[in-house]
């Protein structure tokens, strides 16, 4: 019996409730339409010279077949160390630490392994696109609980009715994509505080911990009395170490619920590339100073991104970390972000991200747009001049 190419063509319903990425889409028009990038997270300067080194090491050294599946032990006595140190939260490196292909896989291995269909996930709106699709591909209902701007500050009350009987885990990214905000101290005592009464799971992500303005500090709820046990932490290289194509992201959780996560983690990938985790491990023991001339020089490009929106004209919320500015795209009447967003790369040559991509259905994300400032310096004034062209160009197409 033959089968028909309708049932060939089904593709399930998990799959049907979600696009492909429209932070990666806006990355191949800009090559298509031969933009300044300004549109994903990656920055397009050198890594630093001795992490190159160090996996170069690794490859000649024949470090590779599979490491261990959980991760490269010397890679994960470094994560121990590190955490310890900055995030002041000791994780074992052999039962408690899971070595995963990035920060996105350890989010959807964490998802799988400990949400089971028909339970909630809350996650602050806007939120990266991914937090969504992971929740859906568990079999997970999202829950979406506002920051509102001008400080992306959320409403006690209304986290508080998030929280229920169904609620299996939170989502917290901080610092945070794309609006640049840092979680307080207090902000975060209070989602603890649910998270306690409740027996709710904490997923925090954190890859830009040291990236960060003005003297804001991260905290990790990890470290907050009583969270330990209730978090599980996700992290990657790809941000601090301008790695972002080494795909080593790490998982930080207490013994039982790194298991459950491991065994997931085996199942997906198997494991992370062997070479570049032996130069993660190289990555750990990088001095302080290389952490704070990462802020500093940061703070910089972000000084610089905010004189060329002040420039053009386009308002803009100053971000506390992280690499990116959210911007408020209404006062140019466009009928969405999308179309502004075309309007940025066929017409100026800059690609940006439709603020939509970081909300919901519907119009709350249709007045923003997302610049990514992890750029050299030639870059951002290769965007600047581009830029100064946005109001020539729209008087031109008014006349069309």
């Amino acid at each position: 019996m033959s089968i028909s190419p309708e049932i060939r063509r089904r593709i399930s319903q998990k799959a049907s409730t979600f696009t492909e990425s429209v932070i990666r889409e806006m990355s191949r028009m800009a090559a298509q339409y031969k933009c300044v990038n300004l549109a994903q997270g990656m920055p397009d300067f050198a890594s630093p010279m001795e992490l190159k080194e160090a996996a170069c090491q690794a490859l000649m050294a024949d470090v590779n077949q599979y490491a261990i599946t959980w991760g490269d032990k010397l890679f994960r006595d470094g994560i121990s160390a590190k955490n310890e140190k900055y995030l002041g939260v000791k994780y074992e490196p052999e039962t408690e630490i899971t070595v995963t292909c990035g920060a996105t896989e350890g989010m959807i291995a964490t998802m799988l392994a400990l949400v089971d269909p028909e339970d909630e996930v809350i996650a602050f709106e806007p939120y990266y696109e991914n937090y969504g699709p992971d929740a859906i591909l568990a079999g997970a209902k999202p829950r979406y609980v506002s920051l509102q701007a001008p400080n992306w500050t959320f409403d006690e009350a209304e986290l508080e009715k998030a929280f229920s009987n169904k609620t299996r885990a939170i989502v917290l990214n901080t610092p945070h994509n794309p609006t640049g905000k840092v979680f307080s101290r207090e902000e975060l005592e209070c989602i603890a505080r649910l998270c306690q009464k409740w027996g709710v799971y904490a997923f925090t992500d954190e890859p830009y911990e040291h990236i960060l303005f003005d003297g804001a500090k991260h905290v990790s709820i990890a470290s907050l009395p009583g969270m330990k046990d209730l978090t599980v932490t996700v992290n990657s290289l790809s941000k601090t170490y301008s790695v972002t194509g080494w795909r080593l992201g790490t998982v930080c959780a207490p013994e039982e619920l790194s298991l459950a996560i491991r065994k997931v983690h085996d199942f997906l990938t198997v494991g992370a590339a062997a070479p570049l985790q032996r130069a993660g491990a190289h990555a750990m023991s990088l001095p302080d100073s290389y952490y704070t001339e990462l802020a500093t020089s940061y703070q910089k490009r972000r000084d610089h991104m905010l004189t060329i929106l002040d420039e053009v004209g386009i308002p803009y919320y100053t971000p506390q970390g992280a690499y990116y500015v959210f911007c408020d795209i209404s006062k140019f009447a466009f009928e969405n972000d999308v179309k502004f967003t075309e309007f940025l790369v066929k017409k100026v040559g800059v690609a940006v991200v439709p603020g939509s991509s970081f909300f919901r259905p519907g119009d709350r994300g249709n007045k923003y747009i997302r610049f990514c400032f992890a750029k050299k310096e030639e870059t951002l004034n290769a965007a600047r001049e581009r830029l100064l062209t946005l109001h020539d160009k729209l008087k031109e197409q008014q006349k069309t």
